[in-house]
């Protein structure tokens, strides 16, 4: 359930993200991800950066920690819909 690509697309939608960016086929472990790079740069002061899931964001934990310490110095908020964050 938590790989259905509709069912994190819905989740997003209802949390008010006004722009998804997806790399579907893409795992979360390859170091290639246009559309993420594409998210980063996109991103601005005061924005905040919305998940369906940890994972999605990153390769592992120190991966996702040194995006969202990135996105923390760029004054760019972040968080995660299933944990809560």
């Amino acid at each position: 359930v938590d790989q259905n690509p509709q069912l994190q697309l819905d989740a997003l939608q209802e949390a008010g993200a006004t722009r998804i960016f997806t790399d579907h086929g893409v795992s979360g472990s390859t170091a290639s991800r246009p559309n993420l790079d594409q998210c980063l740069d996109h991103l601005r002061e005061g924005d905040v950066l919305t998940v369906w899931k940890l994972d999605r964001l990153g390769r592992n934990t120190r991966h996702v920690l040194k995006v969202v310490d990135g996105l923390t110095s760029r004054g760019i908020g972040f968080r995660s819909i299933t944990e809560g964050l």
